[in-house]
């Protein structure tokens, strides 16, 4: 079993919960704030904050899908985990408040480790010394 990048599988990861916990609580707001802007005949805002959740909720999932498929031993499936993490990172922190900000700085932190992880190089066993015949 190779070396994977721990860390920034469980910072992503985290962040990511973060992030569709905000989500779903911008959904479950939506849902309020457009039952009582449709009595109030502005059923328009209530769709925009529903997609604002809906948007927040997706970035979530994917930065979870992200955090998972980081914890690879493969150096490119890694960077590119990190790249997706990094991406929806940014898209998100936009639809869900960074998820509380907090989840914005552990899932970027993880996406850095991500992208910056090396795996340690292997070293190829020494050869043995031949020895010399006694004399």
């Amino acid at each position: 079993m190779g070396e994977k990048p721990t860390a920034a599988f469980v910072l992503s990861l985290i962040g990511g919960i973060f992030y569709l916990l905000i989500g779903l609580v911008v959904a479950a707001a939506s849902a309020l704030i457009g039952g009582i802007s449709s009595l109030a005949g502005y059923a328009s805002y209530g769709a925009a904050i529903a997609a604002v959740g809906g948007i927040g909720l997706v970035c979530g999932v994917l930065i979870i899908v992200g955090a998972i498929m980081m914890n690879s031993s493969s150096k490119s499936r890694v960077r590119l985990a990190a790249v997706i993490v990094l991406v929806f990172t940014l898209v998100g922190a936009i639809f869900t408040v960074g998820g509380l900000v907090i989840g914005f700085i552990l899932a970027l932190i993880g996406s850095i480790l991500g992208l910056t992880w090396k795996p340690s190089s292997q070293m190829s066993p020494s050869p043995m010394p031949v020895a010399s015949p006694p004399s």
